[in-house]
């Protein structure tokens, strides 16, 4: 295996894997990921490793991280949630509120400070999309200061 760095976009690659084999790359975004993709091939075919066709590029999961704004109130946002069973919150757990959104359909990590992560969505604009809900949501519900 060899974990490449360059600018911000960080390639690991199994040395037994075939190129059908998924690549799992950091990227800043959907554009960065794409072009680490081709030069991660380009730099195969330099080095006489036979690839065949242009690869088929699939993002399957997204994670991204930033701040809702304000700080929340974590348990105000689980009383007024677990009705639908779609929040949990252990604080002698997890420091976290953990929140299964419908549509989009992702996850997201909510502190209490109003820093969030949101992981399983398929593009950029889905991440746009479910971040503006959740704010949206924290507001209607006076739970983001």
């Amino acid at each position: 295996m060899f974990i490449k760095k360059e600018e911000t976009c960080i390639q690991n690659v199994v040395a037994s894997a075939a190129l059908s084999q998924p690549i799992n790359l950091e990227a800043k975004s959907e554009g960065e990921a794409r072009r680490a993709v081709f030069k991660v091939v380009r730099e195969l075919r330099a080095a006489g490793i036979i690839t065949l066709g242009k690869p088929v590029i699939e993002i399957q999961n997204i994670v991204a991280s930033g701040s809702i704004g304000g700080p929340v109130d974590l348990e105000e946002l689980c009383q007024r949630l677990r009705l639908g069973g779609s929040i949990m919150y252990e604080p002698e757990q997890f420091p976290g509120a953990i929140y299964r959104m419908k549509s989009p359909s992702v996850v997201f990590l909510v502190f209490s400070a109003g820093k969030i992560v949101c992981v399983g969505a398929k593009n950029e604009g889905e991440v746009y999309e479910a971040v503006e809900n959740l704010r949206r949501k924290l507001e209607e519900m006076n739970v983001i200061f």
